[in-house]
């Protein structure tokens, strides 16, 4: 395949007589490597044929040489080359006319035009105002690869490939009313992606915006996007109505030369970026590639708009650091944006993850680069978006990062070695600028934190959600399963915890039942000590009263005795003499030495019924009458 398409680009430079191997490749490649469509783009002539050696047809092509009056003459094949040149003997051929075939599109119509290479622009559009029912002199007919296109023009001058793709604009023209509502709205819910080529560095990036994007939005993070379809004349115009082709709408950026500035002018002039409308072109390129400062949009110098960091260099507290991180993002893209966790990285784990099965989150890490081109359309128009802020503060825990300066970004990587493990830091770290920012879901496990998605910059609001809710369906299955696991621990936690108090209680009440007898028991030896102690006291205060009592006098005394009997309360009775003369007092101490003090005891007599311990004791018995005998009664007192 190589030596036949090296021989196919020798034989072509040979043909139109192009030096530069390049330019030769890739007219081929434009022509599909159509050989003789190539040359005719280069060199169209009314006459000539050139002839294959491959299948031995007849290919339409310029003629190089005098033209052969014979019919039958045969020639030797070149060694150099699959083509020939057409010599005299060969046969003259009348060169038939290159047909080319358009696909154009208007709203929601294609038409399909067959045309002669003679033809003109005009004829088109005579064709389609038959078919559109639209005048000619309204349409813009767009997509030509070349500049300058007008009706006049020869569709062979501009040097066409077979297969060719236009669309018409009617900006002059009002969109009916009933058809317009529903395909402007679906036009507005719609994801364009700009094909946009840089030429000078030849490479190739995309951007993808939604319908309801404005030029005004585009030209902020594409910086100066000047040449937009011929309709798009007002930056406030959305791109749904822009006359942008869906799904995808090719652009070409270059340098554009600035005007002519004095000395001192052209000490401080900024290059400037020209952004053309093209068909040829594949991805997005960041305007610092250009040779274009970060701050420079619209050719305004840098300083004037030269951004803030989104975070200090070598912050020693990473919330300090995520502090300005949140006011610096504030203040670029709005208050609508994710609430950014303030805190170290295993502070954020510990809120996501540690808590109750029930009220674990996902942890979101967003990784900022500034010098990314799709950093800017990420933030303002993905992560800024309602639906992903609402989404995101109900189920996640978003943590931050800028990796725009190299020792944050070294930092972030150590600190993914220690928390995610080598492969993922290799992941990160081997991610180029222009696929940053990153969006890195995580979920936390019983062991580990496994990374279950790492979102690029380049994608949607729609792509974006779907990624996130399918992350969070993981993690919700996983979560079901946390949940049952930690309510079935608790369960169990909870009957041993049963059985431990039921065994508190127990040994309490045993312990409590123990305290009570040995309690009773000092306090019984307390009250039998006491009592012994009283009854101790008792026996030494009768023996006193006892060897204190007068003797007692005989029966055959001389002197005045007075015979008392008493009974006890148990119906025992004991007797004994006093001398008339003696005290009230010693009869009570008699009575007391057996036992019945008189402070316990009522002594009464019988007949009157009376209270003795009432009377003077002082008093002689003679005196209370208890004379010459008495019985007398002991009564325990109340």
């Amino acid at each position: 395949m190589l030596l036949i398409q090296f021989t196919v680009s020798f034989s072509f430079q040979a043909c139109t007589g192009i030096e530069n191997i390049d330019e030769a490749i890739t007219l081929l490649e434009q022509n599909n490597w159509d050989l003789v469509a190539a040359i005719n783009g280069v060199i169209p002539q009314e006459n000539g044929i050139l002839q294959s050696e491959y299948g031995g047809e007849t290919l339409q092509g310029p003629a190089y040489g005098p033209t052969s009056h014979s019919a039958a003459g045969s020639s030797t094949p070149s060694s150099s080359s699959a083509f020939r040149h057409v010599v005299p003997s060969r046969q003259i051929v009348e060169r038939q006319p290159r047909m080319l075939d358009f696909r154009v599109e208007y709203r929601d119509r294609n038409v399909d035009v067959v045309l002669e290479d003679s033809s003109t622009v005009g004829d088109i559009k005579r064709i389609l105002e038959n078919e559109l029912q639209i005048p000619a002199s309204k349409m813009l007919l767009k997509g030509w690869k070349t500049g300058d296109v007008d009706d006049s023009t020869v569709l062979k001058t501009l040097h066409l490939p077979k297969n060719n793709s236009l669309y018409v604009l009617t900006p002059d023209l009002p969109l009916p009313s009933s058809s317009h509502s529903g395909a402007l709205q679906e036009s507005l819910n719609q994801n364009f992606m700009l094909l946009v080529t840089h030429r000078e560095v030849q490479r190739e990036y995309n951007l993808n915006f939604s319908g309801s994007s404005t030029i005004q939005e585009v030209k902020r993070n594409v910086y100066d996007l000047t040449s937009w379809p011929p309709s798009a004349t007002d930056d406030s115009m959305t791109l749904a109505v822009s006359g942008l082709t869906f799904p995808c709408h090719r652009l070409t950026v270059g340098r554009r030369s600035s005007p002519v500035q004095t000395r001192e002018q052209s000490e401080e002039q900024c290059t400037d970026v020209h952004m053309v409308s093209d068909s040829d072109g594949d991805d997005f390129e960041d305007a610092t590639e250009f040779g274009v400062d970060d701050g420079e949009m619209f050719g305004v110098a840098s300083s004037a708009l030269r951004k803030s960091p989104m975070m200090p260099e070598n912050a020693e507290n990473e919330g300090d650091a995520l502090l300005q991180f949140t006011a610096e993002f504030s203040s670029r893209y709005g208050d609508c944006h994710p609430v950014y966790f303030i805190g170290s990285l295993e502070a954020a784990f510990q809120e996501a993850f540690y808590g109750k099965a029930r009220d674990r989150k996902l942890l979101a890490i967003y990784l900022h680069h500034d010098e990314s081109v799709l950093t800017n359309v990420f933030c303002s128009q993905m992560l800024c978006a309602e639906s992903i802020v609402s989404y995101l503060s109900q189920n996640f825990i978003t943590w931050a990062w800028d990796m725009t300066k190299e020792a944050n970004r070294a930092r972030f990587l150590t600190m993914c070695t220690r928390h995610f493990g080598s492969v993922v830091a290799q992941t990160i770290r081997t991610q180029k600028t222009d696929q940053f920012p990153l969006f890195l879901i995580i979920m936390g496990k019983r062991s580990s934190n496994e990374v279950l998605n790492v979102i690029q910059g380049n994608t949607t609001v729609d792509e974006l959600m779907m990624r996130l809710m399918a992350a969070m369906e993981i993690f919700s299955a996983q979560q079901q399963e946390d949940i049952k696991d930690e309510d079935e621990r608790e369960a169990r936690e909870n009957v041993k915890r049963e059985q431990d108090e039921a065994y508190r209680i127990s040994l309490e009440a045993d312990r409590a039942k123990r305290e009570a007898q040995e309690r009773e028991m000092a306090e019984q030896f307390r009250l039998e000590q006491i009592r012994k102690e009283q009854e101790e006291e008792r026996e030494a205060i009768r023996l006193s009263l006892e060897q204190s009592l007068p003797p007692e006098p005989k029966e055959e005394s001389t002197e005045s005795v007075s015979k008392l009997r008493i009974r006890t309360p148990s119906g025992e009775f004991f007797e004994r003499r006093f001398l008339a003369s003696s005290k009230l007092q010693v009869v009570f101490d008699f009575v007391a030495s057996k036992g019945y003090p008189w402070e316990e005891y009522k002594l009464l007599g019988t007949f009157p019924r009376r209270d003795v311990t009432q009377l003077d004791p002082n008093k002689s018995l003679l005196e209370v009458k208890l004379y010459p005998q008495e019985t007398l009664f002991l009564e325990a007192k109340e």
